[in-house]
């Protein structure tokens, strides 16, 4: 909607204009009456006239603090260590943990390295990384529109160092993230179809795919960012994730929501379908204040569906408090348009939750 043109908008209603200004002129030269059916026909399209009025300029407010955050100075290279590990000689190691000594625990000794370098299923994993990322331009463009999105809400965060790597397909580290620092263990990307990733859990490997790698990125900035709640409610677990979920939604505003929380499209229109049979569910159930830790099991923790005992689970995805609770802060911003983002992750699940007005999607 927000590619219309004033131009264009304003062309269409001046020829609408014209047509009732001839309009009128004829009834006033016939002297007939002016119909009520040509009135409500004015109105409506006055009406429609300044409703696209404000949308435009609501779009232009959104294309120029786009534009203010693209602007931001921001750049990221990935540097290779897999390739400078790899493809170097055992001569190279020395200097190798002079550069990087926190990729080098010194409970090893150098002999461990040498034999990795040449490990074949290392070296095979580095070859796949070259046929599947015969660029790292898509990926680094990706963490840069990221990163600008963050230090525009946070300004006085720190541009990381990017660190790409393999890491025998370790899909619970694919990221690794602190202040200075990001790495990648780029063998976790290949994208969920991968031979190489036959035996992992779908629910697990459908994430394995680069798309979602600045969602996973924000997650770990995230836990810098949101302090984990006070209580054990389910509810406070479940505005937890959504304040996480809901930075996904300033930081890369560009992926789709199914991307944000690691769903397929499929599970998307799942939630969003049975949203309202949720949320009635948890009530009835009177989940929402309960601090029982199986809750969280159930409805919180990446599963392969979430655990209604009920014939739907299986249909379900896993996570869908995370889900819920996104909704929720959603629906607190929306009645609360002047929050701060900084306010927003320090408030109080139940103050959320009061003044959120949410009410789910039939």
């Amino acid at each position: 909607m927000c590619s219309i043109t004033f131009s264009g908008v304003f062309i269409f209603f001046s020829i609408r204009a014209l047509k009732f200004v001839k309009k009128l002129r004829y009834a006033l030269a016939k002297n007939n009456p002016i119909n009520m059916r040509l009135i409500v026909a004015i109105i409506k399209n006055i009406f429609l006239g300044c409703l696209l009025f404000l949308i435009l300029n609501a779009c232009k407010g959104e294309n120029s603090l786009e534009s203010k955050i693209l602007a931001l100075p921001v750049i990221i290279n990935i540097d290779r260590f897999d390739v400078k590990f790899h493809r170097a000689s055992a001569d190279a190691i020395p200097a190798l943990k002079k550069t990087y000594p926190f990729l080098f625990p010194k409970i090893f000794a150098d002999s461990v390295w040498i034999n990795r370098q040449k490990d074949t299923l290392q070296l095979m994993l580095l070859d796949t990384v070259d046929e599947v990322f015969p660029s790292m331009v898509p990926l680094e463009e990706d963490l840069e529109y990221l990163f600008k999105h963050v230090k525009y809400y946070f300004p006085k965060t720190q541009i990381p160092k990017v660190i790409g790597l393999v890491n025998n397909v370790d899909y619970q580290s694919k990221t690794i993230y602190n202040d200075s620092l990001l790495l990648i263990s780029l063998d976790t990307y290949f994208g969920a179809d991968h031979y190489l990733y036959e035996g992992i859990s779908n629910y697990v490997k459908q994430e394995m795919d680069a798309q979602y790698l600045s969602a996973h990125v924000v997650d770990k900035i995230s836990d810098y960012k949101v302090k984990p709640p006070g209580d054990r409610t389910l509810l406070s677990q479940m505005i937890f994730y959504g304040k996480k979920l809901y930075l996904k939604d300033l930081f890369i505003p560009n992926k789709n929501d199914a991307i944000k929380i690691g769903y397929t499209i499929d599970q998307e229109e799942w939630v969003k379908s049975n949203e309202l049979y949720m949320w009635q569910f948890f009530i009835e159930k009177q989940l929402i204040y309960n601090s029982d830790p199986a809750l969280i099991q159930r409805f919180i923790d990446p599963a392969p569906f979430s655990k209604f005992y009920l014939e739907i689970d299986n249909e379900s995805p896993g996570e869908i408090g995370k889900w819920l609770g996104w909704q929720i802060v959603k629906s607190y911003v929306e009645s609360n348009p002047e929050i701060d983002v900084n306010q927003l992750i320090s408030l109080p699940a139940q103050t959320i939750f009061n003044k959120s007005n949410y009410k789910p999607r039939r």
